[in-house]
């Protein structure tokens, strides 16, 4: 258990370097677990608890395939969902998330609640159905939350509140039996079964283990994870996300749709998902699809689908190979299928919305013809991704700020640590 007082000594000092590379504040950073402490204290009347940190995620290569069973690349970032925690007696799950309503769940009911769908209730309650499905161990508890994990910014906010939440109940409750990649799956069940939001599983897989991982999701129920060492600041180079503050209401709709339209190419062929049909089928049967689907988009995506598959392989062997040039021809590649193909860079139901289209443009301007630059995450709104060389970092973020405003611009490090507890 941790105290105010043991932060201020420096009880996370040595942790902080694993949970933020080289780009944190140590005093800023004490006040932060200092503050949460005391927090819980006021909310819940005690003075030391356990601490818990789970971070979210960037997508470096995959963009919108996971749903369809395919390859992604992804990391682990520096910004973080904290929580201090301390069990209950009772059955009770309490949560206080900074900024939102109080939650409470009683684990004593954990059918699905129709009229929870899309709230932090549902998630709390799939979640503890799924450890108990499993034969595993739940209780009550209470926490606390603060984050700096970008809300909306395709950072993935959610997945890592749905990570951290399963991380508590593996740490209390089942000396942490389950590995992240369990954590990831009872994540999306619950997103997608009790909260009522069809989405992948690479959020939650990238959130629950740290550092640039390689995912393959051909089998769904086991992906295949590998961790990839890599620096890019070594190579010259700072990961960086733009937010450029797009409306996301009524966007699922979009979002929706490419997973349902490249479905629908599956089931052209007899399959569900795309990375059940073979490529070369697909391109010999292309006329007949084009009649039979009347649906171009939906090809389109389909073709971006295989191409970005192979995109990610030859990611991962360039970033093993140290091949820096390489990796970032593939990212442009990257970012221009996801804009000709994938089309997810603006809502087609809102074409004079595009501000991801206008980031990319200006990120061009400022970085030159050969700048990697791509939407981010789901894409519709939010943000981009541009790697940015040491030396043009203080231009770019000038230039993109003067468009989308102060801290619109975020330079983002890989962290290393899995979601866990970094203090009990």
């Amino acid at each position: 258990m941790a105290t105010v007082e043991m932060i201020k000594e420096g009880l996370l000092h040595s942790v902080y370097p694993h949970l933020y590379a080289k780009r944190y504040d140590q005093e800023d950073m004490d006040r932060r677990y200092a503050s949460l402490l005391e927090t819980h204290a006021r909310l819940f009347g005690q003075k030391d608890a356990k601490i818990f940190s789970t971070a979210g995620r960037s997508e470096l290569g995959g963009n919108h395939t996971d749903h369809n069973l395919g390859k992604v690349l992804a990391a682990t970032i520096n910004l973080d969902t904290i929580a201090c925690v301390t069990p209950r007696k009772d059955n009770l799950v309490v949560l206080v998330s900074e900024g939102y309503p109080r939650v409470e769940v009683d684990l004593s009911h954990l059918e699905v609640v129709e009229e929870e769908k899309n709230t932090t209730e549902a998630l709390l309650r799939g979640i503890a159905f799924a450890f108990r499905q499993r034969g595993l161990s739940i209780g009550g508890w209470q926490a606390n939350t603060t984050s700096r994990v970008l809300k909306g910014s395709g950072l993935s906010s959610s997945a890592a509140i749905e990570v951290l939440c399963g991380t508590i109940f593996n740490h209390l409750f089942n000396q942490d039996r389950l590995s992240s990649i369990e954590l990831a799956i009872i994540g999306q069940f619950s997103e997608n079964t009790y909260f009522g939001k069809p989405s992948g599983l690479m959020d939650q897989v990238a959130c629950a283990n740290g550092g640039i991982v390689s995912i393959d999701f051909q089998d769904a129920k086991n992906p295949i994870v590998n961790p990839i060492p890599f620096s890019f600041e070594e190579h010259g180079y700072h990961l960086v996300i733009v937010d450029t503050g797009g409306n996301h209401a009524d966007l699922t709709p979009e979002y929706a749709s490419v997973p349902r339209e490249m479905r629908l190419v599956a089931s052209f062929f007899g399959k569900h998902n795309l990375r059940e049909v073979d490529r070369k089928m697909f391109d010999e049967q292309l006329p007949a699809l084009h009649k039979k689907l009347q649906n171009d988009r939906a090809i389109l995506r389909a073709i971006h689908f295989f191409r970005e598959n192979d995109r990610v392989t030859r990611m991962l062997g360039s970033l093993k190979e140290g091949k820096m040039g390489d990796y970032l021809a593939q990212v442009r590649s990257s970012g221009e299928s996801s804009f000709c193909f994938l089309q997810n860079l603006y809502a087609s139901t809102n074409p004079t919305e595009q501000g991801l289209s206008l980031a990319i443009a200006i990120s061009k301007e400022i970085l030159g013809d050969d700048a990697t630059v791509r939407v981010h995450g789901g894409g519709f709104a939010g943000t981009i991704q541009a790697y940015v060389p040491t030396e043009k970092l203080p231009a770019y973020t000038k230039g993109l700020e003067a468009v989308f405003g102060a801290n619109s611009v975020t330079v983002i490090a890989v962290r290393e640590r899995e979601s866990c507890c970094i203090a009990q």
